[in-house]
């Protein structure tokens, strides 16, 4: 029996890691994913080859469709999906631009008909190749339909010897717009609505935990609210944690009952215990004061808690107790790098936001967001920014480059960021370290955003020290995202 148990005990064990590394996977997944140029390789490799095969599947069962038109239609596909956003992106574009290369294609042939006859074989005079060609860049330049796939098909028109032309056209223009159909539906149904489903942030992060350490808990807090009151289920919890000792010390006299516990109560409480519970009740009073506030002037619910125990473990602890996705903890630093309990709450599972706050400003409406690769992060810092500016103030993203030839690779992905966000938003591509950027600019903002550099490896941190540990050049509250470990 006991061994029973014991194997019951270790395949439970085994379970449960099997589950958390399911888990795991799944979150990191998802975190790739939303890496927008990620998430277009993903479908440019399920969904065109999927799309192939079903034009290829209609191809075979309708006679009036030609495997001949595949090899356009494929690299036309391909553009579509790869950049949905881009300058070939249009689906009409892309149907009247593969019809009328067709049927350009179709006039150089008739043209070589009329003047050298019938030819056999696969001989293609090379004055109807250039025909076609010229025919195809005059009408879809002249009709703005210009897409690359048209001139493939109207040089794959002069080869189709055993089709009828007309046929082949009408194939063109059916099977253009199955793949125009699918692809408006995709873009349209998940990838222009793709936060809600990727994004994590969007959905969550509303139930807000702040520890009220240091002189900025105040400020940190009210922060904290204006990040929670962007969500209709938002909510802030005030944590105050309170060292072991001193319960463990008043412990005996709060529990006794009776018999010694009347002598106590008799001789009254001891010189002690009247300043531990003071200081308790100044405490409890400077939080519910804050969550007064927070309550009048943000108009979120606000709950304060008080917990004993050391102050990583309890504040995690207390996070999950309390149903609280995201961590607002002032920025305490100790011989210039990250306190201990910063960092500790950094390596927690949860979202986590370091606030400095060097002002008295409580509305940030001008806000800068310092972006250095996509992905999660990146997604995450911006959708906290837009909660605070709202639609009356302003986001400005913002990426350095070393090297002039870096900027227009820059520009596309803060376009791919940046595209799933509503409101007033900036993009910017400065050729400047960031120190110097941060020292020029954060003056006009009211809040720095930037990233922790948590996903970094040791010697990148080495070689390029994390841009938090510049922030003491910015002149303007900072905060220090940094991404949980599920």
């Amino acid at each position: 029996m006991g061994r029973l148990r014991h194997l019951l005990s270790r395949l439970s064990l085994l379970v449960g890691r099997l589950r958390r590394f399911e888990r795991r996977e799944a979150s990191e997944f998802r975190r790739w994913l939303q890496n927008t140029n990620n998430l277009l390789h993903l479908i440019v490799v399920l969904v065109v080859p999927l799309l192939i095969a079903f034009v290829t599947y209609l191809s075979n069962v309708v006679p009036r469709f030609y495997y001949l038109l595949f090899p356009p239609l494929a690299s036309g596909t391909y553009t579509l999906f790869s950049d949905p956003e881009g300058r070939y992106a249009d689906p009409k574009k892309f149907v009247a631009g593969l019809t009328a290369g067709a049927l350009c294609g179709l006039a150089a042939f008739e043209v070589g008909q009329l003047l050298y006859g019938p030819t056999n074989g696969t001989l293609v005079h090379p004055e109807s190749a250039a025909l076609a060609v010229l025919f195809t860049g005059v009408v879809t330049w002249a009709a703005d339909v210009e897409v690359p796939s048209a001139f493939s098909t109207a040089l794959l028109t002069l080869v189709a010897r055993e089709v009828d032309p007309a046929e082949y056209v009408v194939s063109i223009f059916l099977s253009a717009s199955i793949v125009a159909l699918v692809f408006v539906v995709w873009r349209s149904r998940f990838y222009e609505r793709r936060a809600r489903y990727l994004y994590e942030t969007v959905r969550g992060d509303d139930h807000v935990l702040v520890p009220m350490r240091g002189e900025t808990a105040r400020a940190t807090a009210m922060f904290g609210a204006r990040l929670a009151a962007a969500h209709e289920a938002g909510k802030v919890v005030l944590l105050d944690i309170v060292p072991p000792e001193r319960v463990a010390e008043g412990g005996g006299s709060a529990e006794a009952d009776g018999g010694e516990g009347e002598e106590l109560d008799a001789a009254g409480p001891t010189a002690e215990e009247d300043l531990r519970s003071r200081e308790a009740d100044e405490a409890i009073e400077r939080l519910e004061s804050c969550a007064s506030e927070i309550r009048t002037r943000v108009g979120v619910p606000c709950e304060v808690v008080v917990a004993a125990g050391e102050p990583i473990p309890t504040t995690l602890e207390t996070a999950e107790n309390a149903n609280c996705d995201l961590v607002v903890t002032p920025y305490e630093e100790e011989r210039g790098v990250l306190s201990n309990y910063v960092r500790g709450v950094f390596r927690g599972p949860l979202d986590t936001v370091a606030f400095r706050s060097t002002t008295e400003t409580r509305r940030w409406r001008r806000i800068l967001v310092l972006v250095a690769r996509p992905g999660d992060t990146a997604h995450a810092m911006i959708d906290f920014a837009t909660r605070l500016a709202r639609r009356t103030g302003i986001v400005s993203v913002t990426t350095c480059i070393s090297n002039e030839v870096e900027r227009r690779a820059a520009e596309s992905r803060l376009a791919n960021v940046v595209e799933t966000v509503e409101g007033p938003i900036e993009t910017r591509v400065s050729r400047s370290d960031v120190s110097s950027f941060v020292r020029a600019n954060a003056s006009g903002y009211d809040l720095l955003v930037i990233g922790s550099s948590h996903e970094r490896s040791a010697a990148s941190r080495f070689v390029s020290p994390p841009t938090f540990r510049r922030i003491h050049e910015a002149d303007c509250d900072v905060a220090v995202f940094n991404r949980g470990n599920p």
